[in-house]
């Protein structure tokens, strides 16, 4: 199955060169992995290429599926490496399943911590759904806004034609 995230290596030019790990959304460890002596994690990011010279925002839109990927990194390798997790905002449902945001979070503690809350909330939206209480459309609103307002997400949809930041 794996933990798949994706990793964005910052360019001189303000894009972004895109890779893929295959283990690398687990506990966002990839972070203190991806060093300038180990730009690749000693292996746990794939070597070739998926996207190159892209936006951040085309990152989002095109090729950070929220069903898929766990974690998105941002890195630059002279500087600093942002950890994502991607949070999957819809219910699989067979409708509008593209919907997703990203939450900046240090590995350990932080992540764990957001990711129960994240699950506990989104099963108890589940469950109001089911009781026929709330829409889908009406719980991914309120997931979104509590993902904004406590925890800075930024939300985006996956396969539209912009990110929605």
């Amino acid at each position: 199955m794996g933990h798949r995230a994706l990793v964005a290596y910052g360019r001189p030019d303000r894009l972004y060169d895109l890779r893929y790990s295959h283990w690398g959304g687990e506990e966002l460890t990839l972070a203190s992995q991806l060093t300038a002596e180990t730009p690749l994690a000693e292996g746990c990011v794939e070597p070739s290429l998926l996207a190159d010279s892209i936006t951040r925002d085309r990152i989002l839109t095109d090729f950070l599926d929220p069903c898929i990927h766990e974690a998105l990194y941002l890195v630059d390798l002279g500087e600093a490496i942002e950890s994502y997790r991607v949070c999957w905002l819809e219910w699989s449902d067979g409708q509008d399943e593209n919907r997703g945001a990203i939450v900046e979070l240090a590995p350990g503690t932080d992540d764990r911590d957001f990711r129960t809350w994240f699950r506990a909330t989104k099963t108890v939206l589940g469950d109001v759904i089911e009781m026929g209480r709330l829409s889908r459309r009406a719980a991914r609103t309120y997931l979104e806004a509590r993902i904004c307002e406590e925890y800075e997400g930024v939300p985006y949809t996956y396969g539209g034609d912009e990110a929605d930041e």
